[in-house]
C-alpha cells in the first residue's frame, strides 16, 4: 500500500481565463488542485517523473498568465487552520488554500489584532508571503511568524522563519532563491489579544472612533477599498498594477521642490517611497483607454481589462505608461503582478 494518498486528478487543457482576476486568456496543458499535503507530494512526484515544469498559482489576483501554459499548473487547496494561545498572543496556523479576506474576517471576529488593515485584499493565503502583501500602513511581515513550504524537487517539508523569508517592499525569498522551487503550504501568524489599531495611514482614523474593534477597522478599510478600487468580479483587474517606486532621498527632495503636492513617504534606509498612482495621474492618464485595456477612472494605479485583450496587449499598454512617467519624472515604475513565462 502506498504511504501517501493517490494524486488528485490532473486535468488536461484547462481554461484558466476565469482563474485570474485580469481574465487574460490562458490554456493550461495540465492543472491540479491538491487538498492535502500527501496529495500535493504525490502530484509533485508525478510532475518530476514526467519532467513537467510546475507553475504555482493562488487565487489569480496578482498574476499575468501567458496564452498557453506548458507543464503542470498547480493550485494548492490546503484549508486546515487552528489557533494556539501564548499569553496575550495567539499563533494562527493557516492553510495556503484559505481565502485571505475570509481569514481577516474570521480573525477580526475573534477579537484578534494584527491583519485587520489587510482586509479585502484578494487571493489565497499562500500567495500573501510572496508579495509581502500590504495596505494602510501594514505589511504581512508585521504579523508573520513562520512559513511552511514543500520543496518541489523532493516533496520535503521545511519551515522558514520570518528572517528566512527576506521580506522587503512587495518582495520576499519566494521571488528569488525559492522561486518555483518551493510551494507554500501553511502560514503561522502571530496575533495579539490586546487592541493594537494602526490608523495613521490616510483617512482611516477619521472613519473610526478612538477605541475601534478589529472588526471596525476591517469594515473601514473595506469601505475605503470599495470606494477606490474596482471589484475584479465586475471589472477585470489585478489590483495595484505598479509598485510604489523607491527613490533616494536626494531625488525625492528634488521632485518635491518641483511638485510640492507630491505624496512621499520617507523610509528607514535613506530612500523615499513615492505614490505610483499620483505619478500616473499627473501624466493625465487616469481614465485613459487603449483598446481592451485602460487606467481606472478612480484609481490610476489600477489597470483594467474591458475584455477581448491578451497579455501582450496589456504589457504594451503598461509599457507606454512607464515611458510617460519616466519621461516626466525620471522615475521608473515596475509591475507588481507576477509575470509567468509560457
Amino acid at each position: 500500500m502506498s504511504k501517501w494518498p493517490a494524486a488528485p486528478l490532473i486535468k488536461r487543457h484547462v481554461d484558466l481565463s476565469t482563474a485570474n482576476t485580469l481574465r487574460l486568456p490562458c490554456i493550461a496543458e495540465r492543472f491540479a488542485e491538491p487538498a492535502t499535503l500527501g496529495a500535493l507530494r504525490q502530484t509533485l512526484a508525478e510532475a518530476s517523473r514526467q519532467q513537467w515544469p510546475v507553475t504555482l498559482l493562488g487565487g489569480g489576483s496578482n498574476v499575468l498568465l501567458p496564452p498557453a501554459l506548458d507543464g503542470l499548473a498547480l493550485r494548492p487547496r490546503l484549508r486546515q487552520s487552528w489557533l494556539m494561545r501564548e499569553g496575550d498572543e495567539v499563533l494562527a496556523h493557516v492553510g495556503a488554500g484559505i481565502n485571505w479576506h475570509a481569514l481577516v474576517l474570521d480573525i477580526a471576529a475573534r477579537g484578534l489584532w494584527g491583519i485587520e488593515n489587510l482586509a479585502l485584499i484578494p487571493g489565497d493565503c499562500g500567495a500573501a508571503p510572496v508579495q509581502n502583501i500590504g495596505a494602510y500602513g501594514v505589511e504581512l511581515s508585521d504579523s508573520l511568524h513562520a512559513v511552511q513550504v514543500m520543496e518541489l524537487a523532493t516533496g520535503k517539508i521545511r519551515w522558514l522563519s520570518k528572517a528566512d523569508c527576506a521580506f522587503g517592499y512587495r518582495d520576499s525569498v519566494f521571488k528569488h532563491e525559492l522561486n518555483e522551487r518551493a510551494v507554500i503550504t501553511r502560514l503561522v501568524l502571530r496575533l495579539s489579544r490586546q487592541p493594537a489599531p494602526k490608523l495613521h495611514y490616510g483617512d482611516l482614523a477619521a472613519r473610526l472612533s478612538k477605541t475601534p474593534t478589529a472588526m471596525d477597522v476591517v469594515r473601514a478599510v473595506s469601505a475605503i477599498r470599495q470606494e477606490k478600487l474596482p471589484d475584479p468580479a465586475r471589472l477585470a483587474n489585478a489590483g495595484s498594477f505598479f509598485k510604489n517606486p523607491l527613490v533616494d532621498d536626494q531625488q525625492a527632495k528634488a521632485l518635491s521642490s518641483r511638485y510640492p503636492g507630491m505624496p512621499s513617504f520617507p523610509q528607514h534606509n535613506g530612500q523615499t517611497k513615492l505614490a505610483a498612482g499620483w505619478l500616473i495621474d499627473q501624466c493625465g492618464l487616469k481614465g485613459v483607454r487603449e483598446g481592451a485595456f485602460g487606467v481606472h477612472d478612480r484609481q490610476a494605479l489600477v489597470l483594467v481589462h474591458q475584455g477581448g485583450g491578451d497579455r501582450e496587449g496589456l504589457l504594451g499598454f503598461a509599457g507606454r505608461i512607464v515611458e510617460r512617467v519616466k519621461e516626466r519624472f525620471g522615475v521608473a515604475l515596475e509591475p507588481e503582478p507576477r509575470i509567468i513565462q509560457p
